[in-house]
């Protein structure tokens, strides 16, 4: 009984048609047609009440869908007296709007998944004892106690113990990742087997399942300008069939030949398709660890013509390690690693913590900078023991006048680099190595298979650097020494759009906002990147990207195939309509088989991954 009530107070409105057809059925039965005529004509009013005001403000918005169709079919069915056409077109609309919910429903169910498994509570060491809290009180740098089959409440670092850790709520990986000290564990991921005791490095509010949770609400909420695809073919579907169906009845003089068309026009199929397909395509990515935020960032994707790339961190690892130190005047190499640290340390860069964790490994001792000041993109400033001292990139030197020794040479520098300068004097130049990542060559040869032919890469090395990576991954078009500024610029300027740009870092953050759609590896990347974001992938694995673009094409390509399908149905059945041979209901009638063909063929957009994957 519940199941039943639960039933007509979601689908309010198609209830109230399939009840009230029933009843007049009934009536008509007993041979009270005249009561069965005046309870279609009230539930026909009712119903159409909120399709006109839609229509109203569309209208006002300047937008004119197809819902005028049904409208007009439902009115001229009541005017000539075909009452059980009306409620049979009324059924149709109701009840495709039922199973479009129905459908959304389903395709949900990955993403309603992730947001019942949030991290409730927490067991954590006071002392020697043991206290559960609420995961929300966790505090960084408390200690946690995690037995096997707990959620870990925080993001947190392993200090004791060995464990295996299912992530793929997380990430979309399947197999179980194994964990021990000094090792990351993510908030949401389940331990396997082993207990242990890992530290909180964030609070519940900032770790990575809450962070995915407010991406996955972002998603669910969002309203895209494609969910009524079909309003782009609304005027000349619409003209087509009121021409039909115009010209018929002027024809043969008989206005019933009019509704005859007009009622195998109506537009359930194609309201339908193209949410049901887009809500479908954005679940089946997020069950792959690929959040796409909006149905209008799945349609970018998609369509994207050009792909930027950033460097570190993107096509490359980003796990930098410093290669080489050299000094020079009065300075040695540990005396300009150490400088160098005391001003990283401040910061969170990926150089700036490939400098610092090669001071501590050569066990250097590390001052506390004053005054340090950090410029986006360019490096530090500080005062240290009286000095005046900077940590950044090669412009750098020129912008503060630094003094070069006769044996540097700008030249030399053909990888990544960090300058160290000392009271107006370059002191040191410290490298480092980063390894592509294995999946960068196959992922951007998929994507110019998926046809992406422009593939450009943005970063902020020099050019040096650059040139041998572009020509390593067999990317033509590259732009070196990129501020956060400068890749914005660079990104305005790119042909054919629309432009995707994949990064990963902070200073990403202003570009994946500013391009047409801004993809972000957020498992591994900052929040500010993860938010500034379209579409985040939640594994640390950029051939997702290339996953991403595969699922994004064939859901509008499911999407629009659909409306086709449904516009072609449509006018085949106008043109059998159009001879008059078969009454109105009839045509209803067919228009819900109509409905549910082109419904199955948008949910293909959810059930086909493997065909997706393999484009």
């Amino acid at each position: 009984m519940k199941k039943i009530f639960r039933f007509f107070k979601q689908y309010s409105l198609f209830s109230l048609a399939l009840v009230g057809a029933a009843v007049a059925l009934g009536l008509d039965l007993a041979g009270l047609d005249k009561f069965a005529h005046w309870l279609i004509i009230a539930i026909a009013v009712i119903e159409l009440a909120p399709l006109l005001w839609g229509m109203i403000q569309d209208i006002r918005q300047g937008t004119y869908g197809v819902d005028i169709l049904a409208a007009t079919a439902i009115i001229t069915s009541l005017l000539l007296g075909e009452y059980w056409a009306a409620i049979v077109i009324v059924l149709m609309l109701t009840g495709g709007e039922s199973l479009e919910d129905y459908a959304e429903r389903r395709a949900s169910n990955e993403l309603d998944a992730l947001l019942s498994r949030a991290p409730q509570k927490a067991r954590i060491l006071r002392g020697k004892s043991e206290v559960e809290v609420k995961a929300s009180e966790v505090q960084v740098g408390d200690k946690l106690v995690l037995r096997p089959g707990e959620i870990v409440p925080v993001d947190a670092v392993i200090l004791e113990g060995t464990s295996s850790f299912d992530e793929s709520s997380l990430t979309g990986e399947s197999l179980p990742q194994v964990k021990s000290v000094n090792e990351t564990i993510l908030s949401g991921s389940l331990n396997s087997d082993g207990a242990i005791v890992a530290k909180a490095l964030h609070s519940a509010e900032d770790s990575q399942y809450e962070q995915i949770i407010k991406l996955v609400r972002s998603a669910q909420h969002s309203k895209a300008p494609f969910v009524r695809l079909a309003d782009k073919y609304a005027i000349p579907f619409t003209i087509l069939s009121f021409g039909i169906a115009g010209t018929v009845w002027a024809f043969s003089g008989d206005p019933e030949r009019f509704l005859q068309v007009l009622v195998v026009a109506t537009p359930c199929p194609l309201i339908l398709a193209a949410p049901i397909a887009i809500i479908s395509g954005m679940s089946r990515a997020s069950r792959q660890g690929i959040i796409i935020k909006t149905g209008t960032a799945l349609e970018q994707l998609a369509t994207a013509k050009t792909f930027a790339f950033d460097k570190t961190g993107t096509l490359t690892r980003g796990e930098l390690q410093v290669a080489s130190v050299t000094a020079y005047g009065p300075y040695e190499q540990h005396e300009v690693l150490a400088w160098a640290a005391a001003l990283e340390q401040s910061s969170n860069h990926v150089l700036a913590q490939a400098i610092v964790t090669k001071a501590q490994a050569d066990k250097l001792s590390i001052k506390k900078a004053n005054h340090v000041r950090e410029l986006a993109g360019n490096g530090l400033v500080a005062t240290l023991s009286g000095k005046k001292v900077i940590v950044g990139r090669l412009s750098m030197l020129q912008e503060y006048d630094i003094t070069l020794p006769g044996t540097f040479s700008a030249k030399d520098v053909t990888t990544t680099a960090a300058f160290v300068a000392i009271n107006g004097e370059l002191a040191g130049v410290i490298t480092f190595t980063d390894e592509l990542r294995e999946e960068t060559k196959p992922t951007l040869e998929r994507l110019r298979k998926l046809g992406m032919d422009h593939i450009v890469m943005i970063t902020g090395d020099n050019k040096a650097t650059a040139r041998a990576m572009a020509k390593s991954t067999g990317i033509k078009d590259y732009y070196a020494e990129a501020l956060p500024g400068d890749k914005i610029r660079v990104l305005e300027q790119l042909t054919p759009g629309p432009v995707a740009f994949v990064g990963d870092g902070v200073n990403d953050a202003p570009v994946l906002t500013a391009s047409d759609v801004g993809i972000a590896l957020g498992a591994r990347g900052s929040a500010a990147a993860s938010q500034s974001a379209d579409v985040v992938i939640m594994q640390d694995n950029l051939g997702h990207v290339a996953d991403g673009r595969a699922i994004a094409k064939h859901t509008f390509f499911i999407a629009k195939q659909s409306i086709f399908i449904g516009i072609g149905l449509s006018v085949i059945l106008m043109a059998i309509f159009a001879t008059g041979k078969f009454k109105p209901i009839y045509g209803a009638a067919i228009q819900e088989v109509v409905d549910i063909v082109v419904i199955l063929n948008a949910l293909r957009a959810h059930g086909t991954w493997k065909k997706a994957k393999k484009a």
